[in-house]
């Protein structure tokens, strides 16, 4: 059994559907054309016996109403058959003088083959009305099929008005109504006009249902491929990423749903793109931080087996310095995967983030006063002494690591008696549409020359980016420690943002929201 795509099983259903509509078109059309063709022939019939209307109304003016008509029934068949019963006055049609005019209907439709039936005998045509039996009549005769209404709509004689029928108004000689003349349609097609007619007619609708199948089927494959071909597009650019090439792209038509998909598509494959782009650039700059203390560690080892370099205290202490860079760099480049794939923090509870910016500050004043770094924090002295503190929600480990990364920043990228200060607030947060006010701790840290050219601080958060006044690796990191600091920041809904300071350096401007602490 072939393989059924998409594709296929939108044009099969198409075209079913279809041709299901055409058949039933087809369906109703015969049926339609049937029944409609008994009321059309009623109607001719009927136009064609006004020699009866005139006899009828002849006898309604000479009897004086309907009543004999209901009293006799033989008076019926008399008036009703051609060639007998009451005429009006007047001269007499073409022919013979004195003849009797020739008012016998001409054939109604379906009955041209068959000559109407014979006039009665001379003895029953001389005889009064109701007396002897009706004349004998034709298979086709319409006389079963006739019926006379009065003026009030009550049946007279013969059949009663059926839906689809034909009726002809009798007059009186002052105009005014006196009754209908009705005729059944005719059940079934019996003639061999009327079937030729019906089987012209149908045969038109086959033809046509022929075309519109023809039709059909191309406006569905049509139809199929217009609305399909965007989702083959889409399968074939979605095998592409998947086999691993990333520029592929997938045409956009329209505004619909489906263009609106092959948008998104392209937008995820650029995404994708960049983001393989950004992890090659990381790999390479991994594997470039790593190579360049593995290097120097083999040049020392190399220089001391070809006997150029003797072992000593120094060479020892080259190497130890080169391993624990690498230790560093190890340590970290997982802190920074840790930090990225936290979505939240590990621990959820109350911290004085204060508290342990102090903390993280004494531990590196010895060290910044070794650098010849002076620390100015007079713009803590207000929230320190806050009664009751400022409180946060998060993880107090990650929050004093985020401190002493940025404290080491600046240690390492500030000039030898260069300065530093350090500064905190309170300021009211500006919150989404709808949401409520919050206010938030703001910590700046501003540090003194060297700085940061302006079109690289966008970039400084980027992990292994340094910028370039920060090359020297002897003294600067491994370009992961503001990268680390985002990511925690982030992840405790606050922010971290670079600019550059008044002192001539770098300013970081942290933001983290504050806890409700009405607590004495």
């Amino acid at each position: 059994m072939p393989h059924l795509t998409l594709h296929r099983k939108a044009f099969i259903a198409l075209a079913a559907l279809l041709v299901a509509l055409l058949l039933i078109f087809a369906g109703f059309s015969r049926l339609g054309l049937q029944r409609g063709l008994g009321p059309y022939v009623a109607e001719i019939e009927l136009a064609r016996m006004d020699w009866l209307a005139e006899r009828l109304q002849a006898h309604h003016t000479q009897a004086g109403g309907w009543d004999s008509l209901r009293s006799q029934s033989t008076l019926w068949g008399r008036l009703s058959h051609p060639g007998g019963g009451p005429r009006r006055p007047g001269p007499p049609p073409s022919g013979d003088p004195g003849s009797a005019p020739d008012t016998r209907p001409g054939p109604p439709p379906g009955q041209a083959d068959s000559a109407p039936p014979p006039p009665p005998p001379d003895d029953q045509r001389s005889q009064g009305p109701g007396s002897g039996p009706p004349p004998q009549r034709h298979r086709d005769d319409i006389y079963p099929r006739l019926g006379l209404l009065d003026a009030q709509e009550r049946l007279v004689v013969g059949t009663a008005p059926q839906p689809g029928g034909a009726r002809l108004a009798l007059r009186g000689t002052d105009g005014q109504a006196i009754g209908h003349l009705v005729l059944a349609p005719p059940q079934g097609v019996r003639s061999e006009a009327d079937q030729a007619f019906l089987a012209q007619h149908l045969g038109f609708v086959a033809w046509t249902g022929l075309a519109g199948l023809a039709l059909a089927l191309l406006l569905s494959g049509w139809l199929a491929r217009r609305w399909l071909g965007p989702v083959e597009a889409l399968a074939t650019g979605a095998r592409g990423i998947a086999q691993g090439a990333l520029h592929t792209r997938v045409p956009v038509h329209g505004n619909d749903e489906l263009a609106q998909l092959a948008r998104t598509f392209n937008t995820m494959a650029e995404q994708l793109s960049s983001i393989e782009a950004s992890r090659r650039q990381w790999l390479g700059d991994v594997a470039h931080e790593l190579r360049t203390p593995l290097a120097a560690m083999r040049a020392e080892i190399e220089a001391v087996q070809d006997g150029i370099r003797p072992f000593d205290d120094k060479t020892a202490l080259r190497l130890h310095r080169q391993v624990m860079r690498l230790i560093q760099l190890v340590g970290d480049l997982r802190a920074s995967l840790d930090a990225a794939g936290t979505s939240a923090p590990s621990a959820q509870v109350p911290v004085h983030p204060l508290s342990l910016l102090g903390e993280a500050l004494a531990s590196m004043r010895p060290r910044l006063a070794q650098a010849g770094i002076d620390v100015d924090t007079t713009g803590l002295d207000a929230l320190a002494t806050l009664v009751p503190a400022p409180l946060v929600l998060g993880d107090a480990q990650q929050l004093h690591q985020v401190f002493l990364n940025l404290l080491e920043n600046s240690l390492r990228y500030t000039d030898a008696g260069g300065q530093l200060h350090i500064s905190a607030s309170e300021a009211p947060a500006t919150p989404p549409s709808g949401a409520p006010r919050v206010q938030v701790l703001q910590v700046q840290l501003d540090d003194s020359a060297p700085g940061v050219p302006s079109h690289e601080l966008p970039r400084i958060f980027e992990r292994l980016y340094r910028a370039e006044t920060s090359r020297n690796r002897d003294h600067g990191g491994s370009g992961l420690g503001l990268a680390i600091c985002r990511a925690i920041v982030l992840a405790h809904g606050g922010t971290l943002v670079a600019e550059g300071s008044p002192l001539g350096g770098l300013r970081i401007t942290l933001t983290l929201p504050l806890l409700d602490n009405t607590a004495p």
